[in-house]
């Protein structure tokens, strides 16, 4: 029997935390604490008493035994006026005070924003963050409740809501060009920390740290940018066109077409730096005429070609047969 009755009494009560822990409630199924029980709280950590769901006690770190002179708070709600000494019952909670690093946010939909440059742009962003709690009672009324704990990974897709609740505060009002964003991206971080440390005060959490790490346009729009960016970058369209062309050459002459496929290679570079310099307003200077080639020579060069596996005896035929039509 008294094997029985010690089973219930509670005498150490200590919180081994792990990782991504924030909050903890102790098991006291069928049990209570024990008058001069020792509550053992480690750096980082802070013990809350929860009477009725009333905080009622804290403790810091260090070792602590319960008796009424340092729990005056729920011996007062307990109605203790002569001392406890019987065992009690009441909720004990584990609190870590530590920071909450390395966490990653991002916007689940684009972001409508008005830019100063662009007009109405969809910005998506991403970046880390890190927090820590700051006030316990909110924490434990707001989050915490009646559960029988909380972890960061449960707690993530509420503080990422409010993340980008906050972004589109602070990118709606900010004033920086798209552009710009990148040269402002630490002014740019630390607007928006103060919007997410405003929304996590709710909870009683503070924002530690917040950084933007990258703001990226939707494809379509980011591929037109780079059209025009291309554009930019090219200057000298005169170069640009010899380049165009010699690509051209080069692949036509990799087909099995022969010399059809250098012409026709040589004939699109031609229209396509004749389409350029016309877009651009630029008017071709007037070539020099070629001189007259003799129908006969070529016929005799095209025959070589044939002789060396350049030019098919189709092709030779063909050609043949409409420089002799030009002789007169």
């Amino acid at each position: 029997m008294f094997d029985f009755l010690k089973k219930q009494f509670v005498d150490i009560i200590e919180w081994q935390e792990e990782p991504g822990q924030l909050a903890w409630r102790v098991p006291f199924a069928d049990q209570e604490i024990q008058h001069g029980a020792q509550l053992t709280v480690r750096e980082g950590q802070i013990a809350v008493f929860v009477n009725e769901g009333r905080i009622a006690d804290y403790f810091g770190p260090g070792l602590h035994t319960l008796e009424t002179a340092n729990l005056p708070l729920l011996s007062d709600l307990m109605n203790w006026d002569k001392g406890f000494r019987s065992p009690f019952k009441s909720d004990v909670v584990f609190l870590s005070l530590k920071e909450q690093q390395g966490l990653k946010w991002g916007t689940a939909q684009p972001i409508t924003v008005r830019d100063a440059e662009f007009g109405a742009l969809r910005l998506r962003a991403f970046g880390s963050y890190s927090f820590r709690l700051h006030e316990v009672a909110p924490f434990v009324s707001r989050v915490l409740g009646t559960m029988a704990g909380v972890t960061v990974v449960s707690l993530e897709p509420q503080l990422r809501a409010a993340i980008q609740t906050a972004i589109a505060t602070a990118l709606g009002g900010s004033g920086i060009a798209f552009l710009d964003l990148a040269a402002n991206q630490q002014a740019l971080s630390d607007r928006i920390k103060v919007e997410v440390d405003k929304a996590f005060a709710q909870w009683g959490l503070t924002c530690l740290s917040f950084y933007v790490e990258s703001v990226s346009l939707p494809d379509e729009v980011q591929a037109h940018l780079d059209k025009g960016s291309s554009m930019r970058v090219l200057g000298d369209l005169g170069s640009y066109t010899r380049f165009q062309a010699a690509e051209a050459i080069e692949q036509a002459a990799g087909n099995d077409a022969g010399i059809a496929g250098i012409g026709a290679g040589m004939a699109a570079a031609t229209a396509l730096g004749g389409a350029m310099a016309q877009g651009l307003g630029i008017t071709p200077a007037a070539q020099p005429g070629a001189p007259a080639e003799d129908p006969l020579a070529t016929i005799e060069k095209l025959h070589r070609l044939v002789t060396i596996g350049a030019l098919s005896q189709q092709e030779f035929e063909a050609k043949k047969a409409e420089l002799l039509s030009r002789i007169r």
